[in-house]
C-alpha cells in the first residue's frame, strides 16, 4: 500500500483531494437545506440586501453611506452559519469594492460635496462588525443552539427551575414561603428548593440545596440536580434520600461537584419534623411559647465528597405559632463578619418581619439581611398557626 501511495502521480493526488473537497461541500449543502428552511431563506434575503444597499449608495450616498453594509453583516452574524456567513462576507467585500470605485477620492470640490469620499473608516467599521459577527456565528455553531431560539430555551430552563422550587399547597393551619435571589441579579442560581407532599399528603418533604459556585456558573448544575432530586424525593424513604443524592453527585464526576443540602420531613398532622443535613447550615426554630430561637443542627458531610456517607438527623415539633427557618450561606456569610454574627443578624431581622405578618416575610427578610452580598440566597419559612 505504501508503494502504491508513493507511486501516485501529483495529478492523481490532486484529483483525490479535489474529490474530497467536492464531497464535503455537497454533504454540507445537503445538511444545510435539510434544515427547517429558515436558514437558507435568511441567507438569500441578506445576500439580496447587499446589492440593494450598493445601488442605494450609488444613487444617494448622502442617505445611504457605504457603512450601511453593517446591517446585513451584523444580521448574518446573528442568523447564519459560519459557512454561509463567509459567502455573505464575500458579497459585502465586492460591494465595498464597487462603492470604493464609485466614491473614490475626488479632486473636484463640487463633486466631493455631492459624492462623499470612500474613506478607510467605512471599511474598518464594516470589517470590525464582520469579525464580531463571525465570532458570534462560530460560538453558536459550537453550542448548537440557533440565536433566535437560544433565548427561548434559557427562558424555558429558568421557568422549569422556578416551577420545581414551588412549595405545594399546605392544609389549613400551615403557611410556607420560599424566596430565592441569585447573585448579581442574574436569572440562574446555585441555590434551589424541591418539595413534595408524600405519604398521601400527610408529610411535607422539602430539600434546600446550595451547589458550589454561584450565579450562572452554578445554574446549569443546579438545574440538573433539581431535576434529579425532585425525582428522588418521595420515591425513597426519607433516610435514604441524602445517600442517594450523594451517590448521584459522585457519579457526575464534576470538577466542582460538591453541594450542601438540608432535608426537611414534616408531619402536617402532628407538627413533628426531622432535619437531615449534608454539610448545610443549621435550621432555626422559633418557639413562640418561650419567645426564643432554637438552633437545629443535624450532622452529615457534604454531598459529592466520598461514598458511604452517613447522615444523622435532628428532631423537633412545630406547635401553634412556631416558625421553622431554613436558609443558605449567602444570607449569613460575608467576608467582613463571622458566621455567628450573620446568624444573629438574620434571627433579629426575622423576629421584626414575622411579627408584622407572615405574608411576604421571606422576600423582605432576604432584602434586609443580605442586600449588599454578591452571592446566591435562598430562604424557606414554614409557620404553624
Amino acid at each position: 500500500m505504501a508503494g502504491e501511495a508513493a507511486a501516485e502521480s501529483p495529478r492523481t493526488r490532486a484529483r483525490r483531494a479535489l474529490y474530497r473537497v467536492r464531497r464535503t461541500l455537497r454533504r454540507s449543502a445537503v445538511d444545510y437545506f435539510r434544515g427547517d428552511g429558515s436558514d437558507w431563506i435568511a441567507f438569500a434575503a441578506l445576500l439580496l440586501l447587499v446589492p440593494l444597499l450598493t445601488l442605494c449608495t450609488v444613487a444617494s450616498p448622502m442617505w445611504c453611506p457605504p457603512s450601511a453594509l453593517v446591517v446585513p453583516v451584523l444580521l448574518g452574524g446573528l442568523l447564519l452559519r459560519p459557512s454561509s456567513l463567509v459567502l455573505l462576507y464575500a458579497g459585502a467585500t465586492a460591494a465595498l469594492v464597487v462603492d470604493s470605485a464609485y466614491l473614490g477620492p475626488w479632486q473636484d470640490e463640487a463633486v466631493r460635496n455631492d459624492r462623499p469620499e470612500m474613506g478607510p473608516g467605512s471599511i474598518l467599521v464594516v470589517g470590525a462588525v464582520a469579525c464580531a459577527g463571525l465570532l458570534l456565528a462560530q460560538f453558536r455553531s459550537r453550542v448548537g443552539v440557533p440565536w433566535r431560539r437560544g433565548g427561548t430555551m434559557l427562558f424555558d430552563l429558568r421557568e422549569r427551575l422556578r416551577v420545581q422550587s414551588k412549595i405545594p399547597a399546605l392544609p389549613p393551619g400551615w403557611h410556607a414561603e420560599m424566596a430565592l435571589r441569585p447573585a448579581g441579579g442574574q436569572s440562574f442560581s446555585g441555590d434551589f428548593v424541591v418539595a413534595s407532599r408524600t405519604s398521601g399528603g400527610r408529610v411535607l418533604e422539602a430539600v434546600l440545596t446550595d451547589v458550589s459556585g454561584k450565579g450562572m456558573d452554578a445554574g446549569s448544575r443546579a438545574l440538573m440536580l433539581s431535576g434529579a432530586f425532585g425525582g428522588l424525593l418521595g420515591s425513597l424513604p426519607p433516610h435514604e434520600f441524602l445517600p442517594a443524592a450523594n451517590g448521584h453527585l459522585l457519579r457526575q464526576e464534576w470538577q466542582e461537584g460538591f453541594a450542601t443540602s438540608v432535608h426537611l420531613v414534616l408531619d402536617l398532622d402532628t407538627g413533628e419534623y426531622e432535619l437531615l443535613s449534608a454539610g448545610h447550615l443549621p435550621g432555626m426554630h422559633l418557639v413562640s411559647g418561650a419567645g426564643r430561637w432554637e438552633e437545629k443542627a443535624a450532622e452529615g458531610p457534604l454531598l459529592g465528597v466520598y461514598e458511604g456517607a452517613k447522615f444523622e438527623g435532628v428532631r423537633g415539633t412545630l406547635r401553634s405559632g412556631d416558625v421553622l427557618m431554613l436558609f443558605t450561606d449567602g444570607l449569613v456569610e460575608a467576608p467582613d463578619r463571622d458566621l455567628t454574627e450573620g446568624m444573629d443578624r438574620l434571627v433579629g431581622e426575622a423576629e421584626r418581619f414575622i411579627t408584622r405578618g407572615f405574608k411576604g416575610a421571606a422576600w423582605r427578610l432576604i432584602e434586609a439581611v443580605a442586600k449588599d452580598v454578591n452571592d446566591d440566597r435562598a430562604l424557606l419559612l414554614i409557620c404553624r398557626d
